[in-house]
């Protein structure tokens, strides 16, 4: 008989109750209003975007790349497995308890990538993080990572038209743009190509219930510098998956 599960942390959210719960020694749920969006030993998904985004980065000695959110830290963690150790990893997650949970009660299932001296981590609003990036200009990444609750399903602050335009903008030319979808979106993919990118899908696993992951990379630019896109971001969304 499998144990029950265990409460070991939870906390109020505008979404409902965010919780992470315990059964036995390493298996662990992170779940919102009793929806689960995380499971220790079911992030196959989460592993292989990270992978295909950061081994697109081989021949970069230092490249910057950013993560979001942080979730249990699997997508963190192979990021960090397969950059090398002049990368700089910015990680945004929305929820502060969550990067307690990483530190803490979790930290042994990534090794304490979270700790790493490679990775910064920000609390706040990863759309925030790139508009603020794509303005400057002179702090562009070589790759963002989203890997956020439910994946690019509407046109909103992370995945609508004029969002596109800014995590364009605020990549290096070249840059990758990696997307976890919990099904291939068409609209999304349209809009994808408008803001300047080609990309490739993959559907990891065997059997089951098989996750998308969207590898974009921006067409190299020609010409000096670029401009963000100014269109309206659109309404906010959920942010964790």
């Amino acid at each position: 008989m499998a144990l029950p599960w265990q409460v070991v942390d939870s906390i109020e959210t505008s979404e409902g109750l965010l919780e992470l719960r315990q059964r036995g020694e390493s298996d662990f749920l992170i779940t919102i209003a009793n929806r689960v969006l995380m499971n220790s030993h079911a992030n196959r998904s989460e592993i292989v975007l990270s992978e295909l985004a950061c081994q697109a980065l081989a021949s970069r000695k230092q490249p910057r790349v950013l993560v979001s959110g942080l979730g249990m830290g699997f997508t963190l963690k192979a990021a960090l497995d397969s950059l090398p150790a002049k990368a700089q990893v910015v990680v945004v997650e929305i929820n502060p308890v969550v990067v307690k949970w990483c530190q803490g009660p979790i930290n042994s299932l990534t090794d304490d990538a979270v700790n790493d001296r490679r990775v910064t981590v920000e609390v706040g609003d990863v759309a925030q993080v790139i508009a603020q990036t794509a303005m400057a200009q002179d702090s562009r990444f070589d790759a963002i990572i989203l890997d956020l609750y439910e994946g690019p399903y509407e046109e909103d602050h992370l995945f609508g038209d004029g969002a596109l335009h800014l995590a364009a903008a605020a990549l290096k030319n070249d840059g990758i743009f990696a997307v976890w979808s919990e099904d291939p979106d068409k609209g999304f993919e349209r809009r994808l190509r408008d803001a300047g990118f080609d990309f490739e899908k993959q559907r990891p696993g065997r059997g089951g219930r098989r996750h998308v992951v969207y590898l974009a990379r921006l067409r190299q630019q020609t010409g000096k510098g670029r401009t963000a896109s100014r269109r309206p971001a659109g309404r906010k969304k959920k942010s964790r998956r």
